[in-house]
């Protein structure tokens, strides 16, 4: 093992979602806003002193918690989820690795405790990679959060429940050491009532995150957004506030309707001063507006292109898709209405 108090030589993720295999997938709303919060040191020893056994969190040097960088990419991550990989060291100088599966899906996944156990064996053997002459590895503790919108997480957490076993009990024992024996820790937000995640210690803006997320995606966020006022003042309060603030108002207004807008705003104006508070309400209204103007001519570049008989290739499609220059978009857009190649739609001239 590497000497006590020296730095974990991890280059192991805050690994990125990608899809198998093809192009890589931007992130969502959920994706964005869980790793601002989470990817903080401090906000995410919150995260896994929440769901710790406090005799494993008493062993902690809760000081050493650092999120460690590079990635290790793994062709399974999907749109639906994000990890993130912190280092740190037990209270004798051991190395520790907490490895937190973000996960956003709208439905359980069954196979949870075989991926989870696929991601960890890859954290290991990157850290191997990095440590040749270490005879040992250190301990990675695998967490899931979760906060889907369709009920309590009902898939289970232990690898060996997905065995196919013989059925008498007799013998279950015998071929249970016969399988790999790993479970997950997990972190289920709507499985938790309001009180008891604002009760949860940790900085104010880990608390506000952990009920933005459990009750993102429900019809009573408009409603409690008004009695977490109190909440978003100590975010406000603390010396990133207002940059805080803008992230969580930025991703409420990516995932809600008007009435969670008009809630929003409320909250606003009663924990900054009134010009703050419009300041920053009329700029995510006008960029949501501007955002919608984006896409609106991305799909009506593409729709034309395709009903002209043109083909659009990937790349291509691509270009248009990732534009956000508003002028560009109306000039290919004008352009698609008699353009007889790609060529003619991107202003270049025709090749020979």
């Amino acid at each position: 093992m590497d000497a006590p108090g020296q730095a974990v030589p991890c280059a192991a993720p805050l690994a990125r979602r990608m899809l198998s295999p093809g192009p890589l997938v931007m992130p969502g709303p959920h994706d964005l806003f869980a790793r601002f919060t989470f990817g903080q040191p401090e906000r995410a020893a919150a995260e896994l002193r929440a769901v710790l056994p406090p005799r494993v969190v008493s062993q902690v040097d809760w000081s050493t918690v650092q999120q460690e960088s590079g990635s290790v990419v793994d062709p399974e991550l999907r749109e639906t989820e994000s990890d993130l990989l912190f280092s740190a060291r037990l209270r004798g100088g051991r190395p520790l690795l907490f490895y937190v599966l973000l996960e956003h899906q709208s439905s359980v996944d069954r196979w949870m405790a075989l991926r989870m156990l696929r991601y960890v064996v890859r954290q290991l053997e990157h850290w191997r990679k990095a440590n040749p002459s270490s005879e040992r590895l250190p301990v990675v503790v695998p967490l899931v959060m979760y906060h889907g919108p369709d009920g309590a997480w009902s898939a289970p957490r232990r690898v060996e429940e997905l065995f196919d076993l013989p059925d008498e009990a007799e013998e279950q024992d015998g071929w249970r050491t016969l399988v790999p024996r790993f479970e997950y820790l997990l972190d289920d937000l709507t499985a938790q009532r309001a009180e008891a995640l604002m009760a949860r210690p940790g900085p104010p803006l880990a608390r506000l995150a952990w009920l933005v997320l459990r009750y993102g995606r429900s019809a009573e966020l408009a409603h409690r957004l008004r009695d977490w006022t109190a909440l978003f003042a100590q975010v406000h309060a603390d010396p990133d506030g207002t940059q805080n603030l803008v992230v969580v108002i930025r991703y409420l207004f990516l995932i809600g309707d008007k009435r969670i807008r008009r809630a929003a705003e409320q909250v606003l104006h009663s924990v900054m001063d009134a010009r703050q508070s419009e300041d920053l309400m009329r700029t995510y209204g006008e960029t949501l507006i501007e955002r919608g103007h984006r896409k609106g001519l991305k799909h009506a570049v593409l729709r034309i292109l395709t009903k002209r008989g043109l083909l659009v290739d990937e790349q291509s499609r691509q270009r248009i898709l990732t534009c956000t220059d508003v002028t560009t978009l109306d000039t290919w857009l004008d352009r698609a209405l008699t353009a007889t190649t790609l060529a003619e739609v991107w202003g270049e001239p025709a090749q020979q």
